[in-house]
């Protein structure tokens, strides 16, 4: 995460201005990330093998909206861009605390069931904002961008589905396993999304190079 946050820092300035915001958000999204990685670690160490299960919350309650963000900053939507993602970001939070107290209810509960499912409606909406409402302005934008875009829809619905399936390992009794598990799709999540921004808008760069 530390290594995918100063490379996204340090290729900010290598990309048109228009863009930098949104390498910024992919830097600050591992930065973030490797923060409370850090912090999750010595907490587990000094808990004497206790997952924070708050720790990894808060730290989803800040990256994904970053994360989420960078589609109305790559369509460069402006105003409109602005509902976007407000209604984005809504759904989420709403998403990661239904998740949360799920988590932290007892596993099988009602309450356990309950708010997971919910959470699971929430992350299916945040799927359909992407692919009904923000669907036409993906298709209009130019080609290396909406690549990137489509590619980082493709984060969002499979990569993400990731979580929900690895809550399900604790109705199992793999509590551990499920740790291991966010932790994997957490790097190849946070860090694959930023990259694929990043290659959108170095395709657009030098597309428009050449048609220079």
């Amino acid at each position: 995460m530390g290594a995918g946050a100063a490379y996204f820092l340090l290729m900010r300035n290598n990309v048109d201005v228009a863009y930098r915001s949104t390498m910024v958000c992919a830097g600050l999204v591992c930065g973030i990330a490797c923060f409370h990685y850090f912090k999750m670690t010595h907490v587990y160490q000094g808990s004497g093998g206790q997952f924070p299960t708050a720790l990894r919350y808060i730290d989803w309650l800040f990256t994904t909206p970053l994360m989420l963000i960078k589609f109305p900053l790559l369509l460069r939507l402006g105003d409109k861009g602005k509902k976007f993602f407000v209604q984005l970001v809504t759904l989420d939070i709403g998403m990661i605390v239904c998740a949360f107290i799920a988590a932290t209810s007892p596993v099988a509960s009602t309450e356990w069931w309950g708010f997971f499912l919910v959470a699971c409606v929430l992350e299916l909406l945040i799927v359909a904002t992407l692919y009904t409402g923000l669907g036409s302005a993906i298709n209009s934008a130019p080609a290396p961008i909406a690549k990137a875009l489509n590619t980082m829809r493709l984060f969002i619905l499979i990569g993400w589905a990731i979580y929900p399936i690895g809550f399900l390992m604790a109705y199992g009794g793999y509590g551990e396993v499920r740790e291991i598990f966010y932790n994997v799709a957490d790097v190849i999540n946070k860090v694959g999304f930023g990259l694929a921004a990043y290659w959108g808008i170095e395709a657009l760069s030098h597309s428009s190079k050449q048609a220079a």
